[in-house]
Parts: structure tokens; C-alpha cells; sequence
């Protein structure tokens, strides 16, 4: 597995990424990770629909929270046939305890906390902290990557309008 230590920073400090990060214009590597009741959720079971992975370490730190509160208001206008997807190492529990209490119910909540495959095979496993980077992915209908986002400084919010146009063009 790779490591790349000149990706991305914490509060200016530079952090390890484990494995190699999805391109535009590749197949999305499909993953499975834990829905809210432990259940397996595979970005293959999103075929047929436009899919926005959005990427956290925690949900219960702020910017985690603002991005995955942020795509819950724009997945309401985007319609049917896009999914957003927030993935991070929290618990499936504690998951489901912040969407009730965000109100969270446009955005499925998944968790890596299991085997971590999601964030080594999307190159966003971090190593000193064992959570998994800031990104956002978007993966047309067919399963293509049509944009991807690596945000540089951890505690820094995504570009949204980026994230939303490549969306919209993927309709």
C-alpha cells in the first residue's frame, strides 16, 4: 500500500495518506462500508444514479459538520437521481445519534470504521489518525469519477459550487 506525506496538512502539519488517490475519468473503485444499522452499503448498489461521496473524519467536529449539513440542504434540489453519501470512521451509532439530532435525512451517513477499506482504496486513510481525509468525490451513473476533490488543509471546507456543478453536469 502506498503512503503519500505531501497530500494534505492539520492546522499546518503535514499527515500521511495511505493507499492511491481515484482520478477523474477512472471507474470509482466500488467499497463497502456499515450503513447506520450495520448493514452493508456498497457504492455499487448506487449504480444508475449520480453519487456524491462526501469524505469527513468525524461528524461531531465542526467543518464535518457544517459540509455534511451543507449537502444535506443541496441534495433536497439536486432530486432523485443524485445520492449523497457521508462517509467516516465514527460508529454507525453515533452516526445515527448526530443525523437525529442535525436533522440530517438527505445525506446516508456510512461508516469505515470496520476495515477501513473505503479510505485505503480512495487513497484517504490517515495514518497518524487513523480517521479518513476531507474529500469529495463524484461518481457519474456509469460509475466514472467525474470530479474529485482532495482538501489540502483538513480543517478547511470543500469547494461546494465545484462539487454541485460537476454533480448537475453528471445528470
Amino acid at each position: 500500500m502506498s503512503e503519500h506525506g505531501d497530500k494534505i496538512t492539520f492546522k499546518g502539519g503535514p499527515l500521511t495518506l495511505v493507499g492511491d488517490e481515484v482520478k477523474v475519468g477512472q471507474p470509482a473503485p466500488d467499497f463497502t462500508v456499515a450503513g447506520n444499522d450495520l448493514s452493508p452499503v456498497s457504492l455499487s448498489s448506487y449504480r444508475g444514479k449520480v453519487t456524491i461521496i462526501s469524505s469527513v473524519p468525524s461528524l461531531d467536529t465542526p467543518v464535518c459538520d457544517t459540509q455534511t449539513r451543507r449537502f444535506n440542504e443541496e441534495a433536497s434540489a439536486l432530486g432523485d437521481g443524485v445520492a449523497v453519501l457521508t462517509v467516516s470512521v465514527d460508529l454507525p451509532f453515533a452516526q445515527s445519534r448526530w443525523c437525529g439530532a442535525a436533522g440530517v435525512e438527505n445525506v446516508t451517513t456510512v461508516s469505515d470504521y470496520k476495515d477501513r477499506t473505503f479510505g485505503t482504496t480512495y487513497g484517504l486513510h490517515i495514518k497518524e489518525l487513523g480517521l479518513l481525509a476531507r474529500a469529495v468525490i463524484v461518481v457519474d451513473k456509469d460509475g466514472v469519477v467525474q470530479h474529485s476533490q482532495l482538501v489540502k488543509e483538513v480543517t478547511e471546507e470543500p469547494d461546494y459550487a465545484a462539487v454541485l456543478a460537476a454533480a448537475k453536469s453528471a445528470l
